[in-house]
């Protein structure tokens, strides 16, 4: 069942994925962008709270540190892209599984036979393979601290997210939490550059105004709340380092798109990632249990 839930995961995850190449190529606020995903979250969180009318425990406020973790990897990865390597942030965001399964095998004694760590192995070494970028070396490594950042700490949600399933923490008020943080935090960020653009009399044009901006961000909120939904889930009934592993597989749905839509060519690199990962999902399925 786990496995089901990543594989759905890393689709929602995939989509937003998309929508985040998309914005990336408009001329909108980017901290704007993600305060209306988080509010969307946020909103769609509390309302499924009242619906199935779920306990809020004080176990919830472990969202509370979802939503620092989240906003802190997303503020270093975007720091990562403007002032280093694109190619080389990439690669290290694709990484926090691998300290999810480090740590929740000290932590929680989460063991992985044999042909589960070659399955994890395979799906990992796939994902390289398609961020990989032969511009890389050792002496160009710009923006590697902040990539290192954003592994640890959207390593750290996951291992949050996996801690509030052994807490048995209520999964929509948490979210709500952790949306709410989320969006708390890149809203202050927004008004901080806002203000700080009026004191420079600086005012670039622009057809996405902060109002169209917020609400595409809500758009994308709400690929975002499903796939945190159903990570959860996954959590909730798998390993978190395989889940983990198979929920980073999204980069690949964002490939498909380049290539299908975007008509980008593939190189034998990502031809070579691309078939690696799906023949980890195989043997995951075939050695889940």
């Amino acid at each position: 069942m786990w496995l089901i839930y990543s594989v759905l995961a890393a689709c929602s995850f995939g989509l937003r994925g998309i929508l985040y190449h998309w914005t990336s190529q408009q001329s909108l606020n980017r901290n704007a962008l993600l305060c209306g995903t988080f509010f969307m979250g946020s909103l769609i969180s509390l309302v499924c709270a009242l619906i199935f009318r779920q306990e809020w425990s004080v176990t919830a406020l472990v969202g509370v540190q979802m939503g620092l973790f989240s906003f802190g990897g997303n503020a270093s990865m975007f720091k990562g892209f403007a002032v280093g390597k694109a190619s080389l942030v990439a690669i290290l965001t694709g990484l926090p599984s691998i300290v999810v399964a480090m740590v929740a095998y000290m932590i929680w004694g989460e063991r992985l036979n044999m042909m589960q760590i070659s399955a994890f192995v395979v799906i990992v070494a796939g994902i390289l393979l398609v961020r990989y970028s032969n511009e890389i070396s050792l002496s160009n490594l710009q923006g590697a601290q902040w990539g290192l950042l954003a592994l640890f700490l959207f390593a750290g949600n996951d291992l949050t997210g996996k801690w509030s399933t052994l807490l048995q923490s209520s999964l929509f008020p948490t979210l709500f939490l952790m949306f709410t943080t989320g969006a708390c935090c890149f809203g202050a960020w927004w008004l901080k550059d806002y203000l700080r653009s009026n004191k420079d009399e600086q005012h670039p044009q622009s057809k996405w105004n902060l109002r169209n901006t917020f609400l595409i961000g809500m758009a994308v909120g709400i690929t975002n709340v499903v796939g945190m939904i159903l990570m959860i889930k996954a959590f909730d009934y798998g390993m978190a380092g395989l889940v983990s592993a198979v929920a980073a597989m999204n980069v690949l749905l964002v490939l498909l798109y380049t290539r299908f839509v975007l008509k980008d060519k593939f190189t034998r690199l990502e031809q070579s990632g691309l078939a690696m990962a799906f023949v980890g999902i195989i043997l995951m399925r075939l050695f889940a249990s």
